[in-house]
């Protein structure tokens, strides 16, 4: 999560040096979200075969060769071989966005939110990402940018031997067997339906609007260093909450807290029109940090409840290329909207998207609480 966050700071700045037409600024930070909408499907099937831990591990190996291409796409000015880089970096990515689901499958229904909290509260340290960009992008002095690459590579060794060590028990005989009700079925069930909204949405909007900060930033003629610090608090907001959100969702209930996510980030949009100076760019990003988390952790929590052992690499699969496949399409957009409509426009179009959250969070708790009432 630290590499990721020190790409999501430089990739669009990299993307923007190196392209030609700059509404394609953010297109290599797109082809990581393409690359994890692609791979969301044969990294589960594959999982559900050779195990978690294993998966991970190809993942990371993919991951690897994508940094070494970067490096020699920023030493050479070549931006095709950036994308192709950050597609095979995004690979990675789609792999490791099952860790989170590891932790659900190896906890009791009960704890299920509190283990996948704290596997995204891990991502704290994903906050200094931006301080790493900062202090390792001058590490090659006639080449920009690549030191953070090389940092990353660093972390991603680290995070291969680490593995080596993680205890992660391999599926069972019910999870490998097929069968299990058709996905169609899986997913048009209410509590699918809402928890791929609530997943699609915050991600979405984190990606279309996180992804422009940094070209905003830019043309309000705020220094990179600042830059790094707003996009390093937002990080920070977007992982700490989840040491308690668990707790939250429990207390409160999921609707409640995905209900209060939207909001947040209704709140994001509200600042980041209010104005272009460093503390409004530093507020928003912190309130869309947290509405995200809520947002996401809530409905990653809500999307294991509607699927059998049988049925979860599939129903996983399913949300994780809708969601995904979602971030692809506003990171893609982010640079051209930024370049042709504006900052202040790019704000207004989020909010419907958050009115269609919470209009799903309301209708699916008016027939929850309708069933309980038949039942009765």
């Amino acid at each position: 999560m630290t590499a990721t966050s020190a790409i999501v700071t430089s990739a669009a700045l990299i993307g923007h040096s190196l392209a030609e037409d700059k509404a394609l600024a953010t297109l290599p930070l797109a082809m990581q979200f393409i690359a994890v909408m692609a791979i969301t499907a044969p990294a589960s099937f594959l999982m559900k075969r050779i195990g978690r831990r294993d998966g991970f591990t190809v993942g990371l190996c993919i991951g690897l060769v994508g940094v070494f291409l970067a490096i020699v796409a920023i030493r050479n000015s070549d931006f095709v071989l950036f994308c192709i880089a950050s597609f095979l970096v995004g690979t990675f990515n789609g792999f490791g966005q099952y860790y989170r689901f590891a932790a659900a499958d190896t906890a009791e229904d009960a704890f299920k939110s509190r283990a996948i909290s704290l596997v995204m509260a891990g991502g704290v340290i994903a906050s200094l990402g931006p301080l790493l960009a900062n202090y390792s992008k001058d590490l090659l002095p006639n080449d920009l940018f690549a030191g953070v690459y090389m940092a990353i590579a660093v972390l991603y060794v680290a995070s291969l031997l680490t593995l080596r060590f993680v205890a992660i028990p391999r599926p069972g005989a019910a999870e490998r067997a097929s069968g299990g009700r058709p996905l169609h079925v899986i997913m048009r069930q209410p509590v699918f339906i809402v928890a791929a909204l609530g997943g699609i949405v915050g991600y979405m909007l984190m990606s279309l609007l996180m992804s422009a900060t940094p070209l905003a930033m830019l043309g309000a003629g705020h220094e990179f260093f600042n830059t790094a610090q707003v996009i390093q608090w937002h990080v920070f907001a977007m992982f700490a909450p989840a040491f308690f959100t668990g707790h939250l969702i429990r207390r409160f209930g999921i609707s409640t807290i995905m209900g209060a996510g939207a909001v947040l980030i209704a709140a994001c949009v509200a600042i980041n029109l209010a104005g272009v100076d460093l503390a409004y760019f530093w507020v928003a990003g912190m309130a869309l940090g947290v509405g995200w988390c809520f947002l996401f952790v809530g409905a990653t929590t809500l999307v294991t409840e509607a699927y059998t052992p049988p049925e979860k690499a599939k129903t996983q699969a399913a949300n994780d290329f809708l969601v995904f496949g979602s971030v692809a399409c506003a990171a893609l957009l982010s640079g051209m909207l930024h370049e042709w409509i504006g900052w202040q426009v790019m704000n207004y179009a989020a909010l419907p998207f958050v009115a269609v959250v919470l209009v799903a969070l309301f209708t699916m708790l008016r027939l929850s609480r309708r069933t309980v009432a038949l039942a009765d």
